[in-house]
């Protein structure tokens, strides 16, 4: 299909990749209320209401919720796109999946940029400043039986996301990993990430995870 990726708008790259691949080996009936938050392109909004779900996509940014709801349009889906932050875009719902492939690089800049394409990666220092939020927000807005699929960095930390999960609620675990050589992004601030004990002498991957949390029934 035709898909827009405009500039300043984060593009479908490995983690789209791996979260896309992660939603393919969920069972779910047509119908099915599906969240995607951080939707850049829309992506995978659009992969998830090929499938018949009723999909609702939320960034923060005007031209990803314009974008998103081109692409539905060039492929014959519907889908609600809202601009908001996070989970307070969508009020009190509850959804049967959310996904999420948000901000998650870390930063040596400790704010958040508050406009500009760098909103689709910067994370702050630990690259949490988005992860944390949503393993403390998502599961409480989970239907039982819900899903939340996750696609974030090792650089990141893995363990604190399963852990804030898990106390949440939900079963969690990583469910894929895939190594990527590094982006733009990261080759910049290589020395950096090495400096702060995250990167090892000579690694030019990146680790990739989805991560699956699921709530009881």
């Amino acid at each position: 299909m035709l898909f827009l990726k405009p500039p300043g708008v984060y593009a479908p790259q490995d983690d789209t990749s791996c979260l896309t691949a992660a939603l393919r080996e969920e069972t779910f009936a047509p119908g099915v209320r599906v969240l995607d938050l951080c939707t850049g392109t829309g992506a995978l909004a659009v992969a998830a209401a090929r499938r018949g779900a009723r999909v609702t996509a939320v960034d923060t940014s005007v031209r990803a919720v314009l974008t998103c709801r081109l692409n539905a349009r060039l492929a014959g889906v519907r889908i609600r796109a809202v601009r908001g932050d996070l989970l307070s875009a969508v009020g009190g719902e509850r959804f049967d999946v959310i996904l999420s492939n948000p901000p998650y690089v870390p930063s040596p800049h400790p704010r958040l940029p508050r406009r500009g394409p760098a909103r689709a990666w910067e994370a702050g220092h630990d690259g949490r400043a988005l992860l944390d939020r949503i393993c403390a927000e998502a599961p409480g807005r989970l239907r039982p039986g819900g899903i939340l699929l996750l696609v974030q960095s090792a650089l990141s930390g893995v363990t604190p996301t399963l852990d804030a999960l898990v106390r949440a609620g939900l079963d969690a675990q990583v469910t894929e990993r895939r190594y990527v050589p590094f982006g733009p992004r990261l080759r910049e601030r290589a020395e950096w990430l090495r400096g702060r004990g995250l990167l090892p002498p000579g690694e030019d991957k990146e680790e990739l995870v989805v991560i699956r949390g699921e709530a009881a029934l």
